[in-house]
């Protein structure tokens, strides 16, 4: 597990965001809501990665985290899946969908954590000046090394010369994003890529997720959280203590905070696929002439802060100032990437929102200045310029996302030849339902999708990935690699061993 450069690194992090961004693609899955086969392994492997990418004079390293999984590998001849971890500690390989697709490939899985996430950690402190080094562009140049690292890694492994695998990467949401871009920027290194619900699109004002939320909560769920949204709104003028006690939310001392932590618990029922838990209870509450906002803060509190187990402090300006790397420190890492690449601002539409309309961009502007400084701000048209947004020009990538997630705005929904693109239609089909199954938190062994409420949606989506990943392969394996790949892969090697 090497230093960098003589600087310990920390073991941080452990966090369940996704609590991504607070709802914002929490991919997260905590490890309470996990079975016994929840993971393929734990088991933890390193290697030196280089720093900064970018700079010829900087050749520090710091040690990364990764897992394989060889259970299913047809030793030389089998493909690799890379498995792209993503804004979370990457505690092990989740036995989703992947699993299913590798024992019918005959694949290797490989799964690499992401830079300053988990015990990934190129830094003692997590100060704003440490963190430049924290981008999805550095990401993918440690993908790509790494690629070429375990190529050689895996040959070695098996006593086997100059033996390239065909690869093929997966990942959900912003890894998702990240399998896309992968492609896109070493299209040579991989044969095609999965994005499932990826955020290809930096968004700066993303008021289409609040638009989505109303959409999947149907004319009678939207208009229960509407009328609750402005009973808080009011509460927070007249008695703001005594509305927080209610949701057990009293710590949050900002209330911009507190209307956050209420948005993101209303969009995460819709977004991991449990729409019915929110709704149901609320227009039965409705209808019954309950109280309201009793009805929901039980729901906050029993489910989102309990059961789904997101956490209060990820709301806390306080708690995303801390620098010192730990378990929770996912939270900061994510909202340095909103604030200086993406943004994904989730403000409140001006006509018709289900958040408030005090969460909109001011609110997300101050507190990217307050965490990190003056002159922190999302560049977010280099961003899509630099990527191509959903104008991406890459090839052989699926694109897949679920009807109800309020993220799939974010991600490309227009098919073509070369970039197919499939939206899983049911109740409750949201981030990830490909891989995840239904609902996807919590986490359903190999994916099972027996609980959606189309599992023949989700299916027929399988089927069109299967023959993708199929014809892809096929041709990856007929065009054989190029004359002097091997040498290039021993140079990587060799560059990555020194340190």
């Amino acid at each position: 597990m090497g230093t960098l450069s003589g600087i310990g690194y920390p073991l941080a992090h452990l966090l369940l965001f996704l609590s991504f961004f607070l709802a914002e693609s929490r991919d997260f899955l905590s490890d309470q809501h996990r079975g016994n086969n929840a993971y393929l392994t734990r088991d933890e492997h390193w290697f030196n990665q280089t720093l900064d990418h970018f700079s010829p004079t900087d050749h520090r390293k710091f040690g990364q985290r990764f897992y394989e999984f060889l259970d299913y590998y047809q030793v030389s001849k089998g493909p690799i899946f890379l498995k792209i971890c993503g804004e979370s500690a990457c505690n092990g390989i989740v036995n989703d969908y992947t699993s299913v697709l590798a024992k019918k490939f005959g694949a290797a899985i490989v799964s690499l954590e992401h830079r300053y996430y988990g015990k990934s950690s190129p830094f003692k402190q997590l100060t704003t000046n440490n963190l430049r080094f924290l981008s999805s562009k550095q990401a993918l140049f440690d993908l790509a090394v790494f690629r070429q690292y375990y190529q050689e890694y895996l040959n070695a492994k098996y006593n086997i010369s100059e033996t390239e695998n065909p690869w093929f990467v997966f990942g959900v949401s912003y890894s998702g994003a990240l399998s896309a871009w992968f492609r896109l920027k070493f299209p040579h290194l991989t044969c095609g890529s999965l994005a499932s619900s990826a955020v290809v699109l930096a968004v700066y004002n993303f008021t289409e997720f609040d638009q989505q939320v109303g959409d999947s909560a149907g004319a009678e769920c939207k208009s229960v959280l509407q009328e609750i949204t402005n009973l808080v709104d009011e509460k927070l003028q007249s008695d703001g203590k005594s509305v927080k006690n209610l949701f057990g939310a009293a710590k949050l001392k900002n209330d911009n905070d507190f209307l956050y932590l209420l948005a993101d618990a209303a969009a995460i029922a819709f977004q991991y696929g449990n729409p019915d838990i929110l709704c149901t209870p609320l227009v039965d509450a409705k209808k019954n002439g309950s109280n309201l906002l009793e009805v929901y803060a039980t729901y906050v509190r029993d489910y989102y802060l309990g059961k789904f187990g997101a956490s209060l402090e990820s709301y806390d300006q306080q708690h995303l100032k801390n620098i010192t790397p730990g378990e929770n420190s996912a939270d900061r890492l994510w909202w340095f990437q909103v604030c200086t690449e993406v943004a994904y601002f989730q403000v409140a539409p001006k006509n018709d929102s289900v958040r408030s309309p005090n969460i909109d961009t001011r609110y997300h502007l101050d507190l990217c200045k307050n965490i990190f400084g003056e002159g922190v701000y999302p560049d977010v048209e280099m961003t899509n310029i630099y990527y191509g947004g959903t104008r991406i020009a890459g090839s052989k990538i699926v694109f897949t996302n679920g009807s109800q997630d309020p993220w799939r705005h974010a991600s490309k929904q227009k098919s073509s030849e070369d970039l197919p693109s499939y939206l899983i239609k049911c109740h409750n089909c949201g981030h990830g339902s490909d891989l995840r199954g239904c609902p996807q938190s919590p986490l359903n062994i190999e994916g099972n999708a027996e609980k959606c409420t189309s599992p023949e949606a989700v299916q027929k989506v399988r089927q069109q990935i299967i023959q993708q990943i199929d014809l892809w392969l096929s041709q990856c394996q007929a065009a054989g690699p190029s004359v002097d790949e091997p040498d290039y892969l021993l140079s990587a090697q060799r560059m990555t061993a020194s340190s």
